[in-house]
């Protein structure tokens, strides 16, 4: 019977107040993704397997829920919406040479055991800028979020830049190996100081070098940490990661948004298809990112349309969790009247309500058959507006 009534670990039931809320912020988000000319696209829940293989650098394989079809196909319920995004548009604007805006929500599924107490079941909404490679794509998607985020009611929040060219030209001038790369993207990422400077000890690296990958976990904060950073290498790749920075940085204060905006270039993403700058919202009252986005500029030619991109994705479970332990409050639409009847009044009373319910009035209709107390303690139950007895000579006012 447990398995009759119970869901299975990692998802859940969304109902009543919480699903209201759940989509009046999903509709206020749409707003502002709209008022960037962003268009909607949606893509399927699964797809085949190779769409989310290793190859791409996306979810790990023992992470993704896979089964097969009649055909024996290897099909994949969605971890993350970029590669899916990536398809449809490579399949789609193929032949577009201009730039493509598209923005989306659904569902993601992640079947991983280390996230213990998180959903492996949750709703993204982001954008994807597709065929533009500028700096100025880079702060339009940043600029967004921020906005998207104020949207949601949040006053207290940093989105957090960095870029992964950064870390990347300092992992080809050490020549490590790809498992060691692994691991000190790890050791930095957790930003375990002595993990780091424990790891490097066993390589024979340029003192330059190993200061810089050192330092990495501690290279975070506001503007300022930019002239650190040019200071800490003389990297040429790296030094060009810094200056698309300190670009971005400029365009976000053109947007009046870089009070919000921090620094970190020990931000590292577990998706290997980034290749540029790097991005999270962070809030009070969750444990993780309520957004998440980066560049990523060769995705698309893997499925045979070549085309800088950046995207981003607003984890709305997160971010509404956020907002319930900020005792910030969702707005939503009025609940229901419940009208009740007597018998005798049933074809008056359901004229009535269809009246009602064409003038954009929410109405449910019952036979009365218990007393006012009950009902009434039924409607604050399921969020009635209000609950009222119809006579015939009444019209309701609503």
């Amino acid at each position: 019977m447990d398995r009759l009534l119970h869901t299975p670990d990692g998802v859940r039931d969304t109902l009543n107040d919480e699903c209201q809320k759940k989509q009046s912020l999903e509709r206020e988000l749409h707003k502002v993704l709209v008022s960037f000319g962003y268009r909607d696209l949606e893509t399927p829940t699964f797809e085949f397997f190779d769409v989310f293989g290793r190859e791409v650098g996306t979810t790990p394989t023992q992470e993704l829920y896979k089964f097969f079809d009649r055909e024996g196909n290897t099909l994949v319920l969605r971890p993350d919406f970029t590669p899916s995004i990536a398809r449809a548009a490579s399949k789609y604007f193929r032949e577009e040479d201009k730039a493509v805006r598209l923005c989306y929500q659904g569902n993601t599924f992640i079947n991983s055991s280390n996230y213990q107490g998180h959903l492996k079941e949750t709703t993204q909404m982001g954008a994807e800028l597709l065929g533009d490679e500028s700096p100025e794509a880079d702060a339009e998607l940043i600029a967004m979020s921020v906005e998207l985020l104020k949207k949601a009611g949040l006053q207290e929040f940093q989105v957090s830049v960095g870029h992964v060219g950064f870390f990347k030209s300092l992992m080809k001038e050490a020549g490590f190996s790809e498992e060691d790369e692994q691991k000190l993207r790890s050791l930095i990422t957790m930003k375990n100081f002595f993990g780091v400077e424990e790891f490097l000890e066993s390589f024979s690296l340029k003192e330059e070098l190993k200061k810089a990958l050192i330092t990495l976990p501690e290279m975070f904060g506001s503007s300022e940490i930019l002239e650190r950073a040019e200071q800490l290498t003389d990297n040429q790749e790296a030094l060009e990661a810094v200056h698309r920075l300190k670009e971005i940085y400029e365009l976000l204060k053109i947007y009046g948004v870089e009070k919000y905006i921090s620094f970190d270039f020990g931000m590292l993403n577990k998706y290997q298809y980034y290749t540029g700058v790097i991005f999270r919202g962070y809030t009070y009252g969750t444990g993780d990112a309520v957004v998440k986005g980066g560049r990523y500029d060769h995705l698309l030619a893997r499925f045979g349309k070549p085309s800088p991109s950046i995207g981003f994705a607003v984890m709305v479970d997160q971010l509404l969790s956020a907002l319930g332990r900020q005792k910030i409050s969702v707005p939503v639409e009025q609940g229901p009247t419940l009208l009740l009847y007597e018998k005798k009044d049933r074809t008056s009373a359901m004229l009535e309500a269809n009246h009602l319910r064409q003038q954009g009035c929410s109405v449910v209709l019952m036979e009365q058959k218990d007393t006012m107390e009950a009902y009434e303690a039924y409607g604050k139950r399921n969020g009635f507006y209000a609950v009222r007895k119809f006579h015939e000579s009444d019209s309701l006012a609503m």
